[in-house]
């Protein structure tokens, strides 16, 4: 599964697979394997190698995309954001002000680009149809706006990810 997660003011990309007590996980560029160990209440342990860490993980049912990580002594605030969110036109509070990006949660095709830049749209709006597994998957608009950016163009192959329009 696909996120963008932000820490500390960075942003980071992660992919994430479990099989079994196995993790694979690429944040930005680097891989990991991970034996996962789950001790239950939120605590784990992350066998790499040779090394071991404890590591406890916490929300509040106020954020639920808000985490509290403690790892190696140090603790981090980790906000995750699911792209399917945006493509069903789903908004968090932080996509209400600035740039929301409408991203392809799988690989495909675009089919149709169903707006231009500089259109005004309404939140829910239809901005792009992506056709993955034989199926044909609007991407809409999180929130409403002007459409700033688009890259998607029918007949294109996409990935995971990519960013097929932005909206201001």
């Amino acid at each position: 599964m696909r996120f963008d997660a932000e820490t500390e003011q960075k942003s980071h990309v992660l992919n994430l697979e479990r099989r079994g007590d196995t993790v694979f996980a690429r944040i930005d560029e680097r891989d990991y394997e991970i034996e996962l160990r789950d001790l239950n209440g939120g605590a784990y342990l992350l066998i790499d190698g040779t090394a071991v860490y404890d590591c406890l993980v916490s929300t509040s049912d106020e954020q639920p995309n808000q985490f509290e990580v403690q790892l190696s002594g140090r603790t981090f605030a980790v906000t995750l954001v699911d792209p399917k969110r945006l493509r069903s036109g789903q908004s968090s509070g932080r996509e209400n002000h600035g740039v929301a990006r409408i991203q392809a949660s799988m690989p495909g095709k675009v089919v149709r680009v169903l707006v231009e830049v500089g259109v005004k749209v309404e939140a829910g709006a239809g901005i792009v149809v992506v056709e993955a597994m034989k199926m044909q998957n609007e991407m809409k608009a999180p929130k409403s706006g002007t459409v700033v950016s688009l890259t998607a163009v029918p007949g294109a192959t996409v990935n995971a990810g990519d960013v097929l329009a932005m909206i201001e």
